[in-house]
């Protein structure tokens, strides 16, 4: 299998957000360049000696953040790893597979599930002029009292942990659910798997941003997180929830065509 030309699929700075809002033309571009991109995207075990930009790295981190998260709280830390000796150690914790062995880069996406007060409260700060500035006078009030509300009792209450009690107590909320719909999911295991999701939307931004830019990625589910903690120091709190290598791939890197399930058997419209 031949490797794809290693160059950025579309330069993303061309476009303002006024531009993409009144062009048709490049909507429909910007709709064949994110096929290329998803088309691009592949799961790489093995790749070249050839080194990649470590600010590029950076800027596809950052663009990463512009993913979505839950009550947008943002309840994750990127760490990207370039020093060599730190590289070598942290493909031993993710169980010396190729594709963490000889990769040039590395991104350990870390939930911060304990950072949800300072977050909450940061949020909470700008909504305060978010509102003031783009919200009529007389609404204005009542709204920053519903953001108040909001994250000073609503967000500390749900994200709080303590020995799984607190999630307990959480779901005997659960009574109001016979009288009218309600979020089910309160438990400390359930709001855990939330943050979770949230980090993931990010890794997958990051490795669409990385296919944009002529990179290659693979998202790793099988290391050793307690030593990968060790490695970046990461207080008690901190949780990795995904190692992504990163380089430029070798032809063997691909391990033959891609395989999906019959879109039929996934795809239900009611």
């Amino acid at each position: 299998m031949k490797s794809e030309k290693r160059v950025p699929i579309v330069n993303y700075s061309l476009f303002t957000f006024k531009t993409i809002q009144n062009s048709k033309l490049i909507t429909q571009n910007l709709r064949i360049v994110l096929k290329d991109i998803l088309n691009f995207r592949r799961a790489v075990r093995y790749y070249a000696p050839t080194p990649i930009s470590e600010e590029k790295v950076r800027e596809c981190l950052k663009l990463a953040t512009l993913a979505p998260s839950g009550f947008n709280m943002q309840l994750y830390e990127l760490y990207h790893i370039t020093d060599k000796a730190l590289l070598e150690k942290l493909a031993k914790a993710c169980l010396g597979q190729l594709t963490a062995s000889t990769a040039q880069q590395m991104v350990v996406f870390v939930t911060r599930q304990d950072k949800h007060r300072q977050h909450a409260k940061a949020i909470l700060e700008f909504e305060r002029g978010n509102i003031q500035r783009n919200s009529p006078p007389e609404r204005q009030a009542k709204r920053i009292k519903d953001k108040e509300k909001h994250y000073n009792k609503l967000i500390p209450f749900v994200y709080s942990r303590f020995f799984g009690l607190l999630g307990a107590f959480r779901k005997l909320s659960g009574v109001i659910g016979w009288f009218r719909p309600m979020v089910r999911e309160l438990s400390e295991s359930d709001i855990r798997v939330e943050v979770h999701k949230s980090c993931g939307l990010v890794a997958q931004t990051f490795m669409l941003a990385m296919a944009e830019e002529g990179y290659d990625t693979c998202p790793l589910g099988g290391y050793d997180s307690c030593r990968i903690k060790k490695l970046l120091h990461l207080p008690y709190g901190a949780e990795v929830s995904m190692v992504v290598t990163c380089g430029i791939r070798e032809d063997r890197g691909i391990w033959g065509e891609r395989f999906r399930l019959p879109f039929e058997e996934v795809y239900k419209n009611y």
